[in-house]
């Protein structure tokens, strides 16, 4: 059974793939936005934005000991002292306000060696405000239907019957005398 194997494999043994995320995040920090394979970047942000998490954890922490903690922990998964020292000193106070999604992904085309799809992933400004919240569909088909359900009853009292039968019959009158001339 394949229970808790739903990871990003990118073809390669673990510690190449570790190794690889660290690089690329190393990259990622200090560039601000890369360029790589849509597989990769799929695979680093859960990674970049678990390490941004910690840096949060560690800016938003008041014992010294836990702040020390939270960046032995990305120095371990990064692997890179001078990358965590950037994030956790200046771009921390990005992402402070931001309650996750801090990386973006946009799909590039194929490249043309070998047509992998490609896609460059960045990190988010802070003061990006994202996508616009949507209404929710059900809620304006029900009220789109009532708005019309209403609006058509008071057209309906609006015009009574005996008006629609007596317009019709005059047409018709006009319609004789018409065509008799």
């Amino acid at each position: 059974m394949r229970h808790s194997k739903r990871r990003h494999i990118l073809g390669v043994s673990s510690s190449h793939r570790s190794a690889m995320l660290g690089n690329l995040s190393v990259a990622l920090i200090t560039h601000g936005r890369i360029k790589t394979t849509l597989a990769k970047a799929k695979a680093l942000r859960p990674f970049i934005e678990k390490v941004i998490t910690l840096a949060k954890k560690a800016d938003q922490a008041n014992d010294a000991a836990r702040k020390l903690h939270f960046r032995r922990l990305a120095i371990a998964r990064v692997r890179d002292k001078k990358a965590v020292a950037d994030l956790f000193d200046n771009k921390v106070s990005e992402f402070s306000e931001r309650a996750g999604g801090y990386t973006r992904i946009y799909k590039l085309g194929q490249r043309v060696g070998d047509a992998a799809e490609m896609g460059l992933i960045e990190l988010i400004d802070a003061n990006d405000e994202g996508y616009p919240k949507r209404p929710k569909k059900k809620a304006a088909k029900s009220t789109t239907k009532a708005k019309a359900k209403a609006e058509a009853e008071e057209v309906v009292e609006e015009t009574p019957e005996a008006e629609v039968v007596e317009e019709s019959s005059e047409t018709s009158e006009s319609e004789v005398e018409a065509k008799k001339d």
